[in-house]
């Protein structure tokens, strides 16, 4: 192997970024952290409160449940859009008219604004007018999302589902089209089933994509705050309040700086643990 020589010159090109991301990152971070461990009482008068903030939020029963309510949502979505975006991508044709074709079309969703897709299903699901709420209420189903947490769940989902797939068929799809002919064409002549080139040639292909699908879906969907919000509101009642709706209930509502500041950080350690933990334990025995 070539010995590779370090030029430490390369880094007056990172140092731009380096200090952006300081900038933009590292000070609110170092904001919320004060905010954290202190107690605040107007006409900006602070006081040492140490750990106090933390223990109330771990030991609080509203963070415990909505805690499980996001887990439980994030799950579900990549449960449900990593096989769902595998499968799509093995569909896809690799050569011809129709590749930019369904590229485009497998890009759309992801072009929409948060914001309005969240709005624009809030109107889809409309019992009386919307499409498909107006469909499934037709089809004897009682469907209405503003009064039954689970029809306001599985809209949300479907939402979420028809918003982000995209995302994993494009990176899974990238994924497929690197794989030379050569190996294909081993696989013919081996007489290997469609299952097996799948199992032995596709899939370990698509590990690297699929490690960056399973960390971005798992981010986005523990973080997503936008779309459920203006779909639900977190309601009906409390039923699909997740972290982020219930963080900033918590910051702006109640104005309750030191406990939200608190749990910000916390939200912050669990998706840093467990984006650590998938990325580690995906690329576990990888050869560099």
């Amino acid at each position: 192997m070539a010995h590779k020589t370090e030029n430490p010159r390369a880094w007056l090109f990172v140092a731009p970024v380096l200090l952006l991301v300081a900038f933009n990152a590292f000070i609110p971070l170092m904001a919320v952290i004060n905010y954290s461990v202190q107690e605040s009482f107007g006409n900006n008068l602070f006081f040492w409160h140490g750990i106090g903030w933390f223990e109330q939020i771990m030991n609080s029963e509203r963070f415990q449940a909505t805690l499980l309510r996001q887990g439980f949502f994030t799950f579900i979505i990549l449960a449900i859009e990593l096989p769902l975006g595998v499968a799509i991508a093995l569909t896809m044709p690799k050569k011809g008219f129709w590749v930019p074709v369904c590229l485009v079309l497998m890009a759309l969703p992801l072009l929409v604004p948060w914001n309005v897709v969240g709005a624009m299903w809030n109107i889809f699901a409309l019992p009386d007018l919307g499409l498909l709420g107006a469909t499934l209420n037709g089809f004897g189903w009682e469907y209405n999302m503003t009064s039954d947490p689970f029809d306001a769940w599985f809209t949300m989902i479907l939402m979420d589902v028809w918003h982000w797939t995209s995302l994993v068929v494009l990176l899974s799809y990238a994924g497929l089209v690197s794989i030379p002919d050569a190996f294909y064409q081993a696989a013919r002549i081996d007489g290997a089933s469609r299952l097996s080139v799948f199992r032995f040639i596709e899939l370990p292909k698509m590990k690297h994509v699929l490690t960056i699908a399973v960390l971005l879906r798992f981010m986005d969907s523990f973080k997503i705050y936008t779309e459920p919000f203006v779909l639900t509101g977190g309601g009906p009642g409390n039923s699909t309040t997740l972290l982020s709706i219930d963080l900033v209930k918590i910051g702006l509502g109640q104005f309750d700086l030191g406990p939200a500041a608190a749990m910000s950080l916390i939200y912050f350690l669990i998706v840093l643990t467990f984006s650590w933990i998938f990325y580690t334990l995906m690329t576990k025995n990888d050869p560099m």
